[in-house]
């Protein structure tokens, strides 16, 4: 068995990869080399290990230390300086907001504050050795089930941990595995539906890609629990990384045992393969999903019959989303009481965030349920950039709503983010500052649902369509009053009449701003004005005379040409041939140009 001084844990996650990491990583095994230390440091690719903005992240163990930020000019100091000398190198340490060095990993509060059960293996293994996802338990939930319990015992388990589905609604998981385990079929299938879809979201990404094994062990405890021999992971092509490990992962878990036939010697039968979707939003609804994976068009069915009852190919057919299969086998291990010891009396566990917009700290994070969104957006996140204010987070992509300043000590679970007209969704959630514009926030979220509707019901294809152009005209400046009360009506409608929860959600974004920020669409609609400065068509700039140098540098960097002036005079803006583009503000060294 080898032997090594140091790990080096090379973060290589989407995000990072995009940043880099694999030149690091390939200076780091030549700096290694050069100095004859190949043998005794080894070199982890792991998945995302979940500071996305700090990347390319390594991590050196034993000591935990935390270089953010590498450069392959970087390298050549830390192999000289820390893994030769063990002197760690200071600067590229982590700072603090104080500006203060923190070294080891686990003192930086975006790590120290997390409770990882779903992450446990992300950014900790490298994702496409199976003998590292072994010696950290891997595998062996799926031994105890299949020795140690029948299928009535593994419900009671799952469902005694009070573990209710990460992917949006917040169903019972264990009812779900109930009721496929009792229907009738002469066959049944598992699926996975990693068809993440929201904008801001990658938590199911991230363990696809950091660690599919878990994915591969929940899906086979599920298999031998409901009666099935098969299973699916529905995912899209936008995700080629988690595509590959996944499928790789399939093929070293058959190699181990883990999948195929007779499985760990006991008579059980499991296997699963991957089905490539094309990025539709909507097949993320689990009908639509099972049309896809049959190669029909993606478009959902009434329910019922629900997938439990008439799922794939007609059969009953058990569907949760990786996060939710990610949980399992700790829950096993460690036992259903340990699991609902965690988080709050309705909502067990933890749940896993991707933070992304107006805050410091991007990227993913896993806490526990009914930590307050203060405690996510302030401590985790670092807050918000360049001293703004924080005014609003999206939870739950474009079926969610959005929470505000009222809403800080609110505890994220299911029914306290509901009872405020939000949904924990699959845990997106975009932060936005006070230079945001709510009413362009509504109008994005319905451009995006609008786009992705599969255009089956009239209410969604033609509902939103409306909802869009009136919010579309209102950031134009050419709302009028009526436009309140038509949104608000078409709204109630859709959500009423449409077919999906896609259709049924769509105008969530739009109720949410208009109850918390209907301020904002009144200024638009009357005022003709867009507080945040965000809508070109209401923005106006004008100079300011007392400021004005007349030093001509405004003119020079106007794409239009629409500021004039003689040397040392205040200028002048022609608002007819203006652009709006707003160069001209900020390239003005003496702020004498502003919106007006």
């Amino acid at each position: 068995m080898e032997s090594y001084r140091k790990q080096v844990l090379v973060c290589g996650g989407a995000g990072c990869i995009s940043s880099g990491c694999k030149e690091i990583q390939r200076s780091l095994i030549s700096e290694l080399q050069s100095r004859h230390l190949d043998n005794e440091i080894k070199i982890v690719e792991t998945g995302c290990i979940g500071s996305c903005d700090l990347g390319p992240v390594i991590v050196v163990y034993p000591e935990g230390v935390f270089y953010e930020r590498v450069k392959p000019q970087d390298v050549k100091a830390i192999v000289e300086e820390h893994l030769a000398k063990g002197q760690p190198v200071e600067h590229l340490l982590h700072k603090d907001n104080a500006g203060k060095t923190v070294a080891h990993y686990q003192d930086i509060p975006f790590f120290n504050k997390q409770v990882r059960i779903a992450l446990r293996n992300v950014g900790a293994i490298n994702p496409e050795v199976i003998e590292d996802y072994v010696a950290r338990d891997g595998y062996a939930a799926l031994k105890k089930v299949l020795t140690s319990y029948q299928p009535a015992e593994v419900v009671d388990i799952v469902k005694r941990s009070g573990l209710r589905g990460r992917g949006g609604a917040g169903f019972p998981t264990g009812l779900k595995w109930e009721l496929t385990m009792k229907a009738t079929g002469d066959a049944k299938y598992v699926v996975c539906n990693a068809d993440e879809g929201d904008p801001g979201a990658f938590m199911d990404r991230s363990v696809l890609e950091g660690d599919p094994h878990a994915v591969i062990e929940a899906m086979a405890i599920a298999g031998y629990t409901i009666g099935s021999n098969q299973g699916y992971v529905y995912v899209r092509a936008e995700y080629p990384l988690a595509v590959q490990r996944l499928g790789h992962a399939i093929i070293k878990a058959r190699e181990y045992g883990a999948l195929g036939k007779n499985i760990f010697n006991t008579g059980f039968d499991f296997d699963m393969e991957i089905r490539v979707g094309a990025g539709a939003f909507v097949c993320g609804e689990e009908t639509a999903l099972i049309a896809s994976i049959e190669g029909k068009r993606g478009e959902p069915s009434p329910k019922p019959p629900f997938p439990a009852v008439k799922g794939v190919w007609g059969k009953p057919t058990l569907i949760n989303n990786v996060e939710t299969y990610a949980n399992i086998a700790p829950i096993i291990l460690k036992g259903p009481e340990w699991f609902a010891s965690i988080g709050t009396e309705k909502s067990k566990g933890t749940k896993v965030f991707a933070m992304a917009g107006k805050i410091n700290n991007t990227g993913l994070v896993e806490v526990p349920m009914g930590t307050t969104l203060r405690e996510i957006i302030f401590d985790l996140g670092g807050g918000i950039p360049h001293g703004k204010k924080f005014k609003s987070a999206q939870t739950g992509g474009p079926s969610g709503g959005c929470l505000t300043n009222e809403h800080l000590d609110l505890s994220m679970d299911y029914d306290s983010l509901v009872s405020v007209g939000a949904m924990m969704g699959s845990g997106g959630l975009i932060v936005m500052d006070e230079d945001t514009c709510m009413v362009d926030v509504a109008r994005y979220f319905l451009d995006f649902t609008q786009d992705e509707s599969c255009g089956k019901c009239t209410p969604c294809r033609i509902g939103t369509k409306r909802m869009l152009e009136i919010l579309t005209r209102i950031t134009e400046g050419k709302g009028v009053p009526s436009d309140l009360d038509d949104l608000e009506t078409l709204a109630k409608h859709i959500k009423n009449t449409a077919l999906c929860g896609l259709g049924q959600t769509a105008p969530n974004p739009v109720l949410s701003t208009m109850k918390y920020f209907r301020d904002e669409y009144e200024a638009h609609i009357f005022d003709k004005r867009c507080p945040a400065g965000v809508c070109k068509a209401l923005l106006s700039y004008k100079v300011k005379p007392d400021l004005c140098r007349g030093c001509s540098i405004c003119a020079k960097n106007c794409p239009a040409s629409a500021i004039t002036g003689e040397p040392k005079k205040a200028h002048v803006i022609n608002s007819q041939k203006c652009v709006k583009c707003g160069a001209c503000m900020q390239k003005c060294p003496f702020k004498a140009i502003a919106l007006s």
